[in-house]
């Protein structure tokens, strides 16, 4: 062991390891840990999976021991923890809870989200439990309200927020009516009016509202100053208790010869406005929300189920997969499943987005969470739970948007020396009236106004209020915003790669086109399905299917026999009936001569043809195709219109995916394309300087996903997809992809806009405070209305729906050239 760390302030970190496969791995994960310099000791067991590192804390951290071990090669197993959070007033709170625990050991990252009130901690296991996480923030002067699931968290903080609401409704009349009488003096010595008020009467009622109503501000502000750190609360303290206790001085030095003097009202109106701000605030950060509310309505807390041959009602909780759920017209669906009797039409608007009741019948997949029409459905449950498609898109909702953006840690930065430039600011305008000859009447009026003026609440809820309402609206448009990361990657995306299959296309090959030759169309297509109907090729699916969309009786099929590549024979009504491709019909002797321009054209347009004989001679060509998706061409158009280059690689055959591409107008299309070239043309696109989203829908697109800028993933594909993509599509629409885009660029231009004007009300407010151009109790008013602004400016991100055209505005432009031109560097 290091004897000069072994003797210095060290600790103990004992963390589980992952990826460890044999003794040797645990030997070069000590070398690796042992070579920091800030490391005393290092000792790995294999068999217990376990880590003890003793560290110089004053060198290095929890975090970066971890990012130690990730760079030998392994991984750290971790906890999370997802809590809301109580007592926070302003972004400089949050900034001051994600520094305590990031001092807590065995904390990697720590998020506290200002707007949703919440905090989201990553931990290394068995180094970390609720309670240190309460200990630490109630030493920080805020409480930890742990609940057992995201579902009850929601539910809970639905209830908490009334009450709170209705708290701060009355607190804010009651406020309102003691200062009331002062606002009505100063309106009647405003038009010269006689109505006063005595200056003991004022000394009461501002007293009131200081020192009771007002206790809350001087609780966060020592909560703050006993932290080390400043907030908004500071300021309030400080702006309003300096006019309070002049006024009080002025009392008793001159009596009821004050009168005239007093600034009783402004520290009155100032708390008044302030309670009003966080009021108008907190209502309309409740709007933010809505699309989680709006979800979690969907979920029913009770569901009727067959048991036993009884239908009993019970808890959603104690729904088990197979369970068969009865569920009555109107109703929402409670879990997963596919329909085993009954017929109805149902409305999945809020999941999907498709505002158009779907039809389901037997055998039909429904979703939990969508609501039932006018038929009687029972349902076998195939999910339940937080495995249900409705819990998971909660899920990727709240994790949305409670990520944190780069440029917000930007913002985070600037708030916590936001307080005490202010303070520095406000004793600089005090001293500069007094040594310029002016009175000590103005040099407090100016320093008050800019304590008052000053809040960084704006600046810590321009950021997550329009992350929330732009990945709220998103969702109601069918589209799941897996984090943050990926709402700010993909407005600035200018590329798209489609996969074909399942994306731009159906993915369910159908007959396009047939040409009977010795017989008429209806009874070719009877003889090639009843033959088929020993196949599970694709293809065979086709033609299955259009027999049956056409009623068509088949027959049985004697002497089937399957032909790998080729196609299938087989006997039906005592004749021999062979189908396949053109080189299959040659090896049979069968002569496809007169049909060879027939099957020409049709491959030339990416069409597979099949050939029927019956007894040797050729019957009849079908042509089948993998369909293009009625949405696929308006997509592709209105990507152009948003100047998004788009490009179309598939592994099908290149005449295939030439002809899609000419039909939906993409120019750059590759046929023939492996999984792993596909991720090689997404770095290819990058490195020329493009911001790459991938859409694809199947395991083969994983790669590709994954390398892109954004990956997008159809939500009728597979799981793989959907888990790797950053945005998920619960539509089999491409014209969703625009809608993703338009949202991200929407959601940006509001953040852009949100900081510009609480960033302009301080730049402007607060000169003109030091000026004395502002009174105190107008620039309290400024000050709330600058957070009511932002969150108002946010909330009109509700109105987005996929249609519309991404934003451009000229604050947008204004924010880009600063940018430029003082190099701000923000990550990606």
């Amino acid at each position: 062991m290091n004897e000069a760390l072994a003797n210095s302030a060290t600790d103990m970190l004992r963390a589980p390891i992952t990826g460890m496969t044999c003794g040797a791995c645990a030997t070069r994960l000590e070398k690796a840990l042992r070579r920091s310099p800030a490391i005393a000791d290092a000792n790995v067991n294999f068999a217990t999976e376990q880590a003890e590192v003793h560290f110089n804390k004053r060198e290095t951290n929890t975090e970066q021991i971890a990012a130690l071990i990730e760079r030998a090669g392994f991984g750290v197993g971790t906890t999370n923890f997802s809590f809301a959070v109580g007592g926070m007033t302003c972004s400089a709170c949050a900034t001051r809870i994600e520094k305590a625990l990031h001092k807590l050991p065995g904390v990697l990252e720590a998020n506290v989200n200002l707007a949703l009130e919440r905090a989201d901690v990553c931990g290394i296991t068995n180094q970390l439990d609720q309670q240190a996480l309460t200990r630490t923030l109630e030493k920080a002067g805020f409480t930890a309200q742990f609940e057992k699931d995201a579902a009850d968290t929601i539910e809970v903080q639905r209830e908490r927020e009334t009450r709170a609401l209705r708290k701060e409704l009355i607190t804010l009349l009651v406020s309102a009516s003691l200062t009331f009488p002062m606002l009505l003096q100063m309106a009647a010595m405003t038009v010269g009016g006689s109505f006063r008020v005595t200056p003991g009467t004022e000394f009461v009622l501002t007293t009131i509202v200081q020192l009771i109503i007002g206790a809350r501000f001087y609780r966060a502000a020592w909560n703050a100053v006993r932290a080390g750190a400043g907030n908004m609360d500071v300021l309030v303290v400080m702006g309003t208790t300096t006019a309070y206790v002049y006024s009080v001085v002025l009392l008793v030095l001159n009596g009821a010869d004050a009168t005239g003097m007093l600034y009783f009202e402004a520290s009155a109106v100032i708390i008044t406005l302030v309670l009003l701000g966080k009021f108008m605030e907190a209502r309309a950060k409740r709007g933010t929300t809505a699309a989680i509310r709006q979800l979690m309505d969907l979920r029913p807390q009770t569901a009727r189920v067959l048991r036993d041959g009884q239908e009993i009602e019970l808890p959603l909780a104690e729904i088990r997969v197979d369970d068969q759920v009865i569920v009555r017209p109107g109703e929402n669906i409670p879990v997963d499943g596919a329909v085993v009797s009954g017929e109805s039409a149902v409305d999945e608007a809020l999941i999907t987005g498709e505002s158009i009741p779907i039809d389901k019948s037997q055998g039909d997949p429904v979703t939990g969470g969508a609501i039932n029409g006018t038929g009687l459905l029972t349902i076998r449950a195939t999910a339940v739970g937080e495995d249900s498609t409705l819990s998971r898109i909660i899920r990727l909702v709240e994790n949305a948007q409670a990520g944190k953006a780069p440029i917000q840690r930007l913002v985070d930065r600037i708030s916590a020396i936001f307080v005490p430039t202010v303070i520095v600011i406000a004793l600089i305008a005090f001293s500069v009236w007094l040594s310029t000859g002016g009175t000590l009447e103005q040099a407090l009026t100016a320093a008050v106004s800019v304590l008052v003026i000053a809040c960084p609440c704006a600046l810590g809820l321009a950021t997550p209020t329009a992350i929330m309402t732009g990945t709220g609206a998103a969702a109601r448009a069918g589209i799941l915003i897996k984090d943050v990361e990926a709402l700010e990657q993909a407005h600035a995306i200018n590329a798209i790669i489609f996969d074909k299959t399942g994306t731009l296309t159906t993915g369910q090959p159908a007959v396009v086109d047939i040409l009977a030759t010795d017989t008429d169309q209806e009874h070719l297509l009877r003889t090639l399905a009843t033959v088929q109907q020993g196949s599970e090729h694709p293809l065979a699916r086709a033609v299955l299917t259009r027999a049956a969309e056409l009623n068509l009786e088949l027959s049985s099929v004697e002497n089937f026999q399957s032909h790998t590549g080729l196609g299938v024979e087989g006997t039906v009504d005592g004749t021999r009936i062979i189908s396949g491709n053109a080189e299959f019909m040659r090896n049979n002797n069968i002569d496809v001569s007169q049909a060879e321009g027939w099957i020409a054209d049709r491959e030339s347009l990416g069409n597979t043809v099949i050939c029927v004989a019956s007894n040797g001679q050729l019957t009849g060509l079908l042509a089948i195709a993998d369909p293009l998706r009625a949405e696929s061409i308006p997509a592709i158009a209105k990507l152009d219109a948003m100047d998004v280059h788009t490009s179309l690689l598939s592994g099908d055959a290149p005449k295939a995916v030439a002809e899609i591409a000419r039909q939906v107008g993409i120019e750059d299309a590759r046929g023939g394309v492996k999984p792993e070239d596909k991720a090689a043309a997404v770095e290819s696109l990058r490195a020329s300087g493009y911001r790459v989203g991938m859409l694809g829908d199947g395991i083969n697109d994983a790669p590709a996903l994954a390398a892109a800028d954004v990956g997008i993933a159809m939500g009728s594909g597979t799981d793989v997809a959907m888990e790797t993509a950053g945005v998920t599509l619960m539509r089999a629409n491409p014209e969703l992809v625009p809608a993703a885009i338009s949202i991200s660029r929407a959601t940006w231009a509001k953040i852009q806009q949100n900081l510009f004007w609480a960033f302009i009300y301080n730049v402007i407010g607060i000169p003109f405070a030091a000026m004395g151009l502002l009174s105190p109790s107008l620039a309290g008013a400024a000050m709330a209305f600058s957070s009511v602004s932002v969150v108002t400016n946010s909330l009109l991100l509700r109105k987005w729906q996929p249609e519309d055209e991404p934003v451009n505005n000229p604050i947008e432009k204004v924010i880009n050239t600063v940018r430029r031109n003082f190099k701000w560097q923000q990550s990606t």
